[in-house]
């Protein structure tokens, strides 16, 4: 279907791609994996037109092509999945595909045919989707169903997936793998971009691993294992689980009474939940995506307010409104790694040393009568690049350059500096490769080892068995488990995530 033939692509010093050929053939699914930098975005991007190659050639059915945008792309076959969907909010699904090929300037008769078509490919492909909703109104699976519905309609039958499960729950994941094996019986063909070694043994047929721009070897998914991929990928020795100790609990740091907490419309998204964290553990928070782990989440940072119920730090009954601003709260020593650090924890044009200190730009050593100290500014990002290994280490880059892994590094980074007494951390290793992985879970060991408390709320459960020594299981909106990690079991837990059982 596609041949790659020594492409090569740079942006300023950095070399993206080097000397990079793939041959993908047709009616397989292909995954590429490799760590965050590792070059497999902008060889995507180079696929779909977003990038034109320093050097290289593209053969589609054998042929050359130059693919100088998504529309030469999508010319010849080629449709894209992005990590980030690429959906206009307001509009109905059926509107949103059908947006760039409305097919005339009277829409009615270019709607019938795209209700139709749509209809059909649901049924074939199990992408069945309410075309009359609003994607405001949808939920992340159904989001991206609507993402490769768009690809299907203009006719791909290359489909580039980026990072597809980033943003999906365990279920939704399972379901979008459904999907792409429909579409490989009905000849199309897939590229799965992921760092999640088990989605690649269970999805793919063939697996191509890339390293700092290269490509250092492509095998049968059935003749490698888990272990060996992870090596080939980060170059060394990987340990894929986390070595802990028994936990330590200390004296409580935060406790929760009766949590109440509600949505922009009044809805209640957390029940009169209870509960507490104490030096020296880390707590697990897991529960299907909606369940009001979000919601939680931001009232404990101080984004969100409590409708009632009382948060307790350090034995101090804390009121609402001021005293318990993010701002508060970070002088107190309670640090916050939030769920989403596109929306929460980054500003992503800013240059990536000014996002290394945001929360913390008031700070006598950031912030001078009129302007930034840049040279503290430049020397604390400098530290921060080589202690927890964040690529590119160029601080004036945009913070937008980076990947999703080293974009979590930096606001990691950023809170860890702090020394907190409490860390809130959601997604930890969202969207990040299996190296960073081992490494922002071993600093997560580490911050417990040495007396602080976290709260992790996280959908990958396996995440949560391997870090937490105490699990709180939400379903609705109420905590319907606290569990010890000794006694936890992944199909427990999921019985409990699903509301179909309780603790005990």
């Amino acid at each position: 279907m596609i041949e790659l033939r020594g492409i090569s692509k740079s942006f300023g010093n950095v070399h993206a791609n080097r000397d990079i050929s793939l041959v993908v053939r047709s009616g397989t699914i292909h995954g590429i994996v490799g760590e965050n930098g590792a070059g497999k975005s902008t060889l995507m991007g180079i696929l779909y037109g977003y990038y034109r190659p320093d050097h290289g050639e593209i053969l589609v059915r054998g042929r050359p092509a130059i693919l100088r945008s998504p529309q030469d792309a999508l010319a010849v076959g080629i449709g894209m999945v992005h990590q980030h969907f690429m959906l206009v909010e307001p509009f109905t699904v059926l509107e949103n595909v059908i947006l760039g090929v409305e097919g005339g300037f009277l829409l009615g008769a270019g709607l019938a045919r795209a209700r139709a078509e749509l209809e059909r490919l649901g049924r074939e492909y199990h992408l069945e989707v309410d075309l009359d909703a609003r994607v405001a109104d949808l939920g992340v699976g159904q989001r991206q169903r609507v993402e490769i519905l768009k690809a299907l309609y203009r006719g791909a039958d290359l489909l580039i997936l980026d990072e597809p499960t980033a943003v999906l729950t365990p279920q939704e994941a399972d379901h979008l793998f459904e999907i792409l094996r429909a579409l490989r019986r009905q000849g199309k063909t897939v590229l799965l971009i992921t760092h999640k070694l088990r989605e690649i043994q269970d999805a793919t047929d063939v697996v191509t691993v890339m390293r700092q721009g290269q490509v250092v070897a492509t095998r049968p998914t059935a003749e490698t294992t888990p272990q060996e991929l992870a090596e080939l990928m980060v170059g060394r020795t990987v340990t894929l689980r986390v070595d802990t100790t028994p936990a330590q609990p200390g004296e409580t740091v935060l406790e929760v009474v009766d949590l109440v907490i509600e949505d922009g419309l009044g809805v209640r998204r957390v029940k009169g939940v209870s509960f507490a964290v104490r030096r020296g553990e880390i707590v697990g928070v897991a529960g299907v995506a909606g369940n009001g782990q979000s919601e939680l989440l931001e009232a404990l940072a101080g984004i969100r307010p409590a409708a009632s119920g009382q948060i307790v730090w350090k034995a101090q009954a804390l009121g609402d409104g001021a005293a318990r601003s993010p701002r508060r709260w970070r002088q107190r020593g309670l640090s916050h790694v939030p769920e989403d650090r596109h929306r929460m924890g980054l500003v992503i044009p800013f240059a990536s040393r000014e996002s290394a200190i945001l929360g913390y730009h008031a700070d006598s050593m950031y912030n001078g009568l009129i302007v930034l100290h840049r040279p503290a500014v430049a020397a604390s990002f400098k530290r921060q690049v080589a202690e927890y290994d964040i690529r590119p280490g160029d601080g004036l880059l945009a913070t937008s350059a980076f990947s999703g892994g080293n974009q979590q590094k930096i606001v990691l980074a950023r809170e860890l500096d702090r020394n907190p007494d409490l860390l809130l951390v959601g997604q930890p290793t969202r969207g990040v490769d299996i190296g960073a992985i081992e490494f922002i879970h071993r600093r997560l060991v580490a911050l417990r080892d040495a007396g602080k408390a976290l709260l992790v709320v996280s959908v990958e459960l396996d995440e949560i068995l391997a870090l937490a020594d105490r699990i709180l299981v939400m379903h609705d909106g109420h905590i319907v488990g606290d569990v010890p990690r000794a006694s936890a079991s992944e199909r427990g837990l999921g019985l409990m995530m699903a509301g179909v059982a309780k603790a005990g």
